[in-house]
């Protein structure tokens, strides 16, 4: 037992516990917390970041790639508040962080104090957070700080992912009382959550008996490290695979089995192979709209009549958006394996089968190379795609915007191992992958990092390019510069045809863009701008050699700038709108099974 402030118990906490990096801002409500991260003995490197938001997806990132929790930490107030949407994002694609946020004196609670939100409540912020966040704690004395470190962390790493929250008082951050601090070992389960042995078996009947199976992989995959059953399963009984956004590199992408991935903005292969399935084994998916096509039957999965043999972690998810055939809640990996230990060592012939998945594959690769290998300029989204696939290596690390970019990367850029394609599937979050590429480099330091963003999605954390800067950080960043939010503006256009608020101009109407070149310059990175395809590989060279921070900006074509859409996603039609696209609208939404 020792006399620590509550400050000292974090800062000591988070050292024992293994946490490499704190990043945030240290605003006046946090300052006696992050005062004791410069104390002997708990002393963790402090990346300093230029906006809350960027913390909190910084230490997403990083553990998106290493599978460690980061701290992220900001004041009380606006910093606090600036928190959320990086909270939001992680609880909704599962992953884990903690955030430790400032908050008022416990004795002036409810007076209105400085950045308190007290009208509805006193203190009112940790209300906020209980939607973004897998549980949240108020520490109210020192003497339960320990106690609610070692449950955060156990919330983190047991059972499905998530971001952590505790806000920490300015007067519990400097008072001090005698504590002992709980050693995380004997506080956390030991093993992996096993399947039920009746539901491996009954898994095993629905699989044997299978004609054109399929195998969906989720970011649960990754998670839990199943990607070697996931190929064993896949090659031992033929299966083909497809991957949702997180799961996108859980099965290697040159790999004879692979089909590609599924949704709105999946491909042409994903879709048929899925749709045309008799029974579709989910790992680690929970099946959202993007990518299950907003659930229209027949789009990308046809459940049923197919049966579906779901696991997850999660029981949440069993039975949620699908009915399952055979539901297991339990860990991927354990699970995976039981049911290849269970299966005959083959099972039934699969050529024709096989023979379709090369047919298709062979037709989208015709579609995919008249973008992806086009010298027209400005660029396409998928040249730049192509050529960066060119020059990374193998295990080189992929941080996707959203948008346009984050389809045509789901598309075009191909992945072998897990770990290495990281985007906002769930939230899409626009301002997420600058600040997730820095963080994903810092638990890769060896490895090449790439961050492919919009204009749109870049501008909105670009500061945080100078983190790189910095601390040298060399994270290559590629900015696709068609100036606007073109995402946003080709659903618009689709659906109304007509836009707004999406096109970055100038009051005549020709289109305005910053000098990113310029902009990556003075924040002191190597910088570069591509106005020649014969220099795009070279370019890219160029970038990863320096071994530097460097940004290179690539002029974008506003209207080729997006990737296919072979599924469907439920945008309503304004029913002002009395032309074709209500009936198709309609007639799709009927195919919906989600009641």
């Amino acid at each position: 037992m020792a006399k620590l402030t509550g400050g000292q118990v974090v800062a000591q906490v988070l050292k024992q516990y293994g946490v490499e990096y704190v990043t945030g801002i240290p605003g006046h409500g946090i300052w006696s917390l992050t005062d004791a991260f410069l104390e002997k003995g708990s002393e963790i490197p402090f990346i300093q970041v230029y906006h809350e938001q960027s913390a909190t997806h910084l230490a997403d990132g990083y553990y998106r790639v290493s599978g460690k929790p980061m701290a992220a930490v900001a004041s009380i107030g606006a910093g606090a508040a600036n928190t959320v949407l990086g909270l939001a994002t992680a609880y909704s694609d599962s992953t884990s962080l903690l955030c430790i946020t400032g908050g008022p004196p416990t004795h002036m609670r409810g007076r209105g104090l400085l950045q308190e939100l007290e009208r509805h409540t006193d203190n009112g912020f940790p209300q906020v957070t209980d939607a973004v966040s897998k549980r949240s704690w108020v520490a109210t004395r020192v003497e339960e700080l320990p106690f609610i470190m070692h449950r955060a962390f156990s919330t983190m790493l047991t059972g499905r992912p998530g971001p952590a929250h505790i806000e920490v008082p300015m007067d519990v951050q400097a008072e001090a009382a005698d504590v002992s601090l709980h050693d995380l070992a004997r506080r956390l389960p030991v093993g992996l959550q096993q399947p039920d042995p009746l539901a491996i078996d009954k898994a095993v009947d629905v699989l044997r008996d299978s004609r054109r199976p399929v195998i969906v992989v989720g970011g649960g995959a990754i998670t839990s490290d199943s990607a070697d059953e996931v190929l064993t399963l896949a090659e031992a009984w033929q299966i083909p695979v497809v991957t949702t956004w997180n799961g996108k590199g859980a099965f290697p992408e040159d790999h004879a089995l692979f089909a590609g991935s599924v949704g709105q903005t999946g491909t042409i292969v994903g879709n048929a192979v899925a749709s045309r399935a008799d029974v579709v084994i989910s790992i680690g998916c929970r099946f959202t709209d993007w990518s299950s096509s907003s659930y229209a039957q027949g789009v990308t999965f046809s459940i049923p009549p197919a049966k579906l043999i779901h696991i997850d972690i999660d029981p949440h998810e069993i039975g949620k958006n699908y009915p399952a055939e055979v539901g297991i809640v339990a860990d991927a990996k354990p699970t995976v394996a039981a049911i290849v230990s269970s299966l005959p060592r083959s099972g039934a012939d699969r050529s024709e089968y096989l023979a379709e998945l090369e047919q298709l594959k062979a037709e989208w690769e015709a579609k995919l190379a008249g973008r992806r290998d086009s010298d027209r300029f400005p660029f396409t989204s998928q040249r730049p795609l192509g050529g960066l696939r060119s020059v990374m290596e193998r295990d080189g690390i992929i941080v996707a915007g959203s948008g346009n970019t984050q389809g045509a990367v789901k598309q075009t850029f191909p992945v072998y191992h897990p770990r290495t394609h990281l985007t906002s599937g769930g939230f899409s979050s626009m301002g997420w992958a600058v600040p997730a590429a820095i963080g994903a480099k810092l638990a890769a330091p060896d490895r090449q990092v790439a961050c492919v963003v919009g204009d749109g999605d870049f501008l909105m954390t670009s500061q945080e390019i100078g983190v790189c800067v910095q601390h040298d950080i060399p994270v290559v960043f590629v900015v696709q510069d068609n100036a606007g939010f073109m995402s946003i503006r080709g659903g618009q256009r689709k659906q109304t045809s007509r836009h707004i608020g999406t096109e970055f101009n100038r009051p005549d109407g020709t289109p305005y863009s910053p000098d990113f070149k310029a902009l990556g310059q003075s924040f002191g990175l190597e910088s570069f701008r591509v106005d020649d395809p014969a220099d795009l590989e070279s370019t890219y060279q160029k970038a990863f050699d320096s071994k530097a921070p460097a940004l290179i900006e690539i002029p974008t074509d506003r209207d080729a700038a997006g990737p296919w859409v072979p599924g469907w996603w439920d945008f309503p039609v304004p029913a002002y709108i009395d032309d074709e696209r209500q009936d198709e609208y309609w007639a799709t939404r009927a195919k919906e099974q989600h009641l």
